[in-house]
């Protein structure tokens, strides 16, 4: 039970508009990712769901039941914040039960939620130990389990990896995941960062300036991105987005080819260039070409490690079956 739609929902600060009237449905037990660039209106978005900001106009409904005008603890959602929010001086125990003993649940299903939470997020050896006791990934953990324990209908996820280092986030990202295929619980992500979007979501809703701009698996999204802004967002390295001359003769305005479909020669292809800056990562390598009669330098994207150095004079040959047309509205040409 975690349906959640959204009928007109809009919201405004006094003369200013931040979300625009917006339709959305999320579905029982997906994992729905809101992703976009800092100001989108992502986090609005989902503090609207949790009810911690009020819906200027349109309607929330949870499980078919209006919800607009219910107040954030009668939801049955739970929230997990960019903040871990843990009490120092509690153990963690204390920490995960503690939404539990504010509605003074009998103390025997206290036990059982807490350690049944602690077991699936590999806690259980750390239940007597204090927050600083714990790394950062763990402390999440703990913020995590607080959530779990109250059996919501949805959980809400507000950036809850931005104070973690790069390795930590990518374990903790595979926990989420792991923990959403576990519980098949719905599940509400935002973050800026689209690669955890294409990684853990079912499903993304791309927004911009308030916007749904589009909305869509992510393959759906990284194959057949319905504008330039979802094309540019989405992926990594982003879309190289070529206009003027070059994109004529493919009866559009911009085309768009990803740095992964682009083959590279010493010997002929399409576009003349010359090699800049490579990236070496080992299992891939990126050069940025600047070729002729293109503004900005052209991402390609290699396996392994080729013999290739800066100043090097090379041809760019884009495959034609994953090449992306827009038009001068920037939507997608069929």
């Amino acid at each position: 039970m975690g349906r959640i739609t959204l009928d007109k929902v809009r919201k405004a600060f006094g003369e200013v508009e931040v979300i625009p009237p917006l339709d959305l449905t999320i579905n029982d037990g997906e994992f729905v990712v809101f992703v976009g660039p800092s100001g989108c209106g992502k986090s609005t978005l989902l503090r609207l769901i949790a009810g911690l900001e009020d819906v200027t106009d349109g309607e929330i409904r949870i499980d078919g039941e209006e919800a607009t005008q219910v107040p954030p603890a009668k939801r049955g959602l739970a929230m997990v914040f960019q903040s871990y929010a843990l009490y120092p001086h509690m153990s963690v125990r204390k920490n995960i039960a503690f939404p539990l003993r504010m509605a003074k649940m009998d103390a025997a299903e206290q036990t059982r939620r807490v350690e049944g939470a602690a077991d699936v997020l590999n806690l259980t050896d750390y239940l007597e130990r204090r927050p600083g006791q714990l790394s950062g990934g763990q402390r999440q953990r703990v913020a995590i389990g607080r959530a779990i324990v109250r059996e919501p209908a949805a959980f809400l996820f507000d950036e809850p990896l931005s104070n973690l280092d790069a390795a930590l986030r990518v374990g903790m990202r595979l926990e989420i995941s792991e923990l959403h295929k576990r519980l098949e619980t719905t599940m509400i992500y935002v973050t800026h960062d689209q690669v955890e979007a294409m990684t853990m979501a079912d499903k993304i809703v791309v927004l911009r300036a308030g916007n749904i701009e589009q909305v869509g698996s992510p393959l759906e999204l990284y194959r057949t991105p319905r504008n330039l802004f979802v094309a540019g967002f989405i992926g990594s390295p982003k879309m190289n987005l070529i206009g003027g001359a070059i994109a004529a003769p493919h009866n559009a305005t911009t085309i768009g080819i990803r740095p992964e479909h682009l083959s590279v020669s010493s010997d002929a292809g399409d576009w003349p260039g010359v090699v800049g800056v490579s990236e070496h990562l080992g299992s891939d390598t990126f050069f940025h070409v600047t070729c002729e009669g293109m503004e900005e330098p052209i991402t390609v994207r290699v396996g392994g490690e080729v013999d290739l150095s800066y100043g090097d004079k090379v041809f760019l040959s884009p495959d034609p079956e994953h090449l992306h047309r827009f038009d001068a509205q920037g939507l997608r040409v069929a």
